[in-house]
């Protein structure tokens, strides 16, 4: 049966993460300034690409808001309804949607990360389903498919599979960006599920039991450290006990690094950890997976890139987490950007989980 779907494109989202900024919610320019690329329209033609033969009308916005990235993909058979007048914003996702909403379309797509996810949730409700494809920066919302082809499954399978009340979350980026996780529920979207193609919200994890596995983490990081070796710290409670034990501060929510028990970048970008690897070609990886979520890798850390992640090597992956979070992360997912560079990680990980001790973790690869 030929379903309906009305698709845009928030053109700047995820522009903030690689060049440290943690977000890009008033800081296009700056993002800019810093040599940000656009990322939203590769993640969208990722996922659209593999639609081009579904029996699928698609109704979209003109140029960067979903045109180019259809076009982009293979699709040449779509009806734009809706003409940004300038740079676009909030205003326009929401004017868009409208127009979805007027032309009776059964489900509606964006492109984007938590802001997007407000807009379309302020001009849609729980009246259509809906389902965002991940390129924001953070994304604790639970509205977005665990990567771009996981995407396209949810979209080529929607109207068939139930759907459920996902939260979408306000997360503060100024605070954010000053190391602290402020985020409150901002309301609900319909969203098509379906297990491990279905991402869920972030959980925080703060119980007595956690402080102290996230100490006998950091204590055996330590240990292990290697001299003449930079250490690339990602963002989280757990690895930055890491820094703490040091005798280091690190930056919460952003990625510091550390040669040798001293800090040779705080709040770093991709352009800067590129040319420390020239620099110091040994060099190791820790991060942690979001809480429930399970990403290790694309959410919130898009600093630590394929291009980082190569001259790296994967062998030098670290992954931290205590046993808690383990517990209510049934699975691993990995989403750099690179869906190559993704599989090459395999199917497990083994995650460091306290003092000595680790677990092996499945990584699901949802194609």
């Amino acid at each position: 049966m030929r379903k309906t779907v009305g698709f845009l494109v928030n053109p700047v989202a995820g522009m903030g993460g690689a060049v440290g900024l943690a977000g890009t919610d008033g800081k296009v320019s700056e993002a800019l300034l810093r040599g940000a690329v656009p990322r939203a329209r590769d993640r969208a033609v990722q996922a659209l690409s593999l639609l081009r033969d579904d029996d699928i009308t698609w109704y979209t916005c003109a140029a960067p808001m979903g045109e180019d990235a259809l076009a982009g993909a293979g699709i040449d058979r779509f009806t734009v309804v809706y003409r940004p007048s300038g740079p676009t914003g909030a205003a326009d996702t929401k004017a868009a949607c409208r127009a979805f909403l007027d032309a009776g379309l059964d489900f509606i797509v964006f492109c984007g990360g938590d802001g997007t996810a407000r807009d379309v949730s302020d001009a849609v409700g729980r009246s259509v389903p809906v389902l965002g494809i991940p390129a924001g920066v953070k994304m604790y919302s639970a509205v977005f498919a665990v990567n771009p082809a996981a995407a396209a499954d949810l979209i080529r399978r929607a109207g068939g599979v139930a759907c459920r009340d996902s939260e979408v979350m306000d997360v503060d980026e100024e605070a954010y960006r000053s190391g602290r996780l402020s985020a409150r529920l901002y309301g609900y979207l319909c969203v098509p599920y379906i297990p491990e193609r279905t991402q869920g919200g972030k959980q925080v994890f703060e119980q007595q039991d956690e402080e102290r596995a996230k100490d006998d983490i950091a204590v055996f990081i330590n240990e292990v450290m290697l001299p003449e070796t930079l250490y690339i710290i990602g963002a989280g409670s757990t690895t930055a006990r890491i820094m703490e034990r040091l005798g280091l501060t690190p930056t919460l929510l952003g990625v510091d690094v550390v040669r040798d028990g001293r800090v040779v970048a705080r709040n770093t970008d991709e352009r800067t950890l590129l040319a420390l690897l020239d620099r110091y070609p040994r060099a190791k990886i820790v991060v942690s997976p979001i809480g429930a979520q399970g990403f290790v890798l694309g959410r919130g850390n898009q600093q630590i890139s394929p291009a980082v992640l190569r001259k790296t090597g994967l062998s030098n992956l670290v992954v931290v987490a205590t046993p808690g979070k383990l517990a209510a992360t049934p699975l691993l997912y990995v989403d750099s950007g690179d869906p190559a560079l993704d599989r090459d990680i395999g199917d497990s990980l083994l995650v460091v989980s306290g003092y000595r001790v680790a677990q092996r973790k499945r990584v699901l690869h949802p194609e």
